[in-house]
């Protein structure tokens, strides 16, 4: 699958985390904004883009006890999406975005990462992590915006650790989805 645009996070800070995220282009990095993690009581409570130019992003925990509960909304107060993760024990992280539905899964294989996978187009989107340079690559495949694609890294970013074991093949995932749409 050929890559349609490639971004390049890297990671600084321990407990406050800015995530530096640069489009990767022909004429090298290009700087687009900053995503800013910040805790409470030892989790994620909530984080903050902001781009060079456009709209600043937010992403607020939402009240629960489920992992991964988190909505991205716009600093005009625009919601434009929501995730549930239904278990500790499942890897998988469901979005709402209102338009169409999207899923986190593992990387299938033996690496560190997530794919995004729209329900009947298959993968979307793909974020890798190299923990020991503390960089991440995010790959699009396939048409998807960009607070969308935001919101799906920081997700990962967060369980990027159980992302270690194997998750299912790209085929499998897009059979399986045409299955329960019908």
């Amino acid at each position: 699958m050929s890559v349609k645009t490639r971004y390049q996070a890297k990671v600084s800070g321990l407990w406050t985390r800015r995530h530096t995220i640069s489009l990767i282009g022909d004429d090298g990095p290009e700087h687009q904004g900053v995503l800013t993690v910040e805790r409470r009581r030892g989790m994620v409570h909530q984080g903050t883009y902001r781009p060079e130019k456009g709209e600043v992003l937010f992403f607020r925990r939402d009240p629960g006890l489920l992992r991964s509960q988190f909505s991205l909304w716009t600093d005009g107060r625009e919601w434009l999406g929501s995730s549930l993760r239904w278990s500790a024990f499942s890897r998988r992280v469901e979005l709402s975005t209102g338009s169409k539905p999207l899923r986190l899964l593992p990387i299938e294989g033996f690496k560190m990462g997530w794919s995004m996978y729209a329900p009947k187009s298959g993968e979307v989107a793909r974020f890798a992590y190299s923990p020991l340079s503390r960089t991440a690559t995010l790959d699009v495949y396939r048409r998807l915006d960009f607070p969308l694609l935001l919101f799906g890294y920081f997700l990962g970013s967060q369980i990027y650790m159980e992302s270690l074991l194997p998750g299912p093949e790209p085929a499998k995932v897009k059979a399986a989805a045409a299955a329960t749409a019908v």
